[in-house]
């Protein structure tokens, strides 16, 4: 299973995101591939793409980070997953 992971660093955190995130390669968990990783530009804001069979290690990953990050995670299809789904939900 895919997952979008939003996050966003509120100015009074930014310095402490910045160290663990140097320190620890903001790896996910066990559990949880990394497929890529954004980060805006001038903003603590980025997101991620990670495959997971369970949800348990991205919710573990998520923990990681909300200290220092507000953390959104999306389950998330792709296009060969959700084109059958949208023709059937028009009738195609």
């Amino acid at each position: 299973m895919l997952f979008i992971v939003k996050w966003r660093a509120c100015p009074a955190s930014r310095d402490a995101a910045i160290e663990r995130f140097v320190r620890t390669g903001g790896l996910p968990p066990e559990g949880v591939k990394m497929i890529g990783r954004w980060h805006a530009v001038g903003s603590g804001m980025g997101f991620g793409v990670a495959e997971a069979d369970d949800v348990t290690p991205v919710q573990r990953w998520a923990l990681q980070w909300n200290d220092l990050l507000e953390m959104e995670v999306y389950p998330a299809m792709t296009d060969e997953q959700a084109g059958p789904l949208m023709a059937a939900a028009v009738g195609r």
